[in-house]
């Protein structure tokens, strides 16, 4: 993440704004860095590079630790996603179970075999590794709220619900 070739004037200053607000309050900006990058996720929906080099600087750390903070937890996002994020568990007891034909089947359902967002914006997939829920697999999050016994019959009923909650 070179500093000469990211240019932090693409973000929204607005956001920005309510960032540096959060920051300011802070005594110790580089000890606090998890929470700034949790603030700046939470402002701007994923923690794209221009950001992340931002952050550097509000926090007065080099742009490679920033970002090697962020992509080594799964918490944070570096792309864009969509309202709803579906997390489907592929640790041993899900995928034993069929979570890869669920999640198949929730890609097939909403056009998104080669695309991690949904064309509407709506909806955002990723598989997960373990959500310590293995005696309801297959799980699936849909934001925090968790499906078990999860199966392709389930799908379209469960992304039924999500469509009609924006009525």
């Amino acid at each position: 993440m070179s500093n000469s070739v990211l240019s932090t004037e693409t973000l929204d200053k607005t956001k920005l704004a309510e960032l540096d607000q959060f920051i300011v309050g802070l005594p110790n900006k580089s000890e606090a860095i998890i929470h700034i990058l949790h603030r700046g996720q939470e402002i701007f929906g994923y923690l794209p590079k221009e950001l992340q080099l931002y952050i550097a600087r509000k926090a007065d750390l080099p742009a490679a630790k920033v970002n090697g903070i962020v992509s080594f937890y799964s918490f944070f996002s570096q792309e864009p996603s969509g309202k709803y994020q579906l997390s489907i568990c592929l640790g041993t007891a899900c995928f034993v179970k069929g979570a890869d034909a669920v999640i198949k089947e929730f890609r097939k359902q909403l056009d998104m075999v080669d695309k991690r967002v949904s064309d509407d914006g709506r909806f955002s997939i990723r598989d997960i590794r373990c959500v310590g829920a293995c005696g309801l697999a297959p799980v699936v999050m849909i934001n925090e709220k968790i499906y078990g016994h999860v199966t392709v019959d389930d799908v379209a009923d469960i992304l039924d619900h999500y469509r009609g909650a924006e009525g």
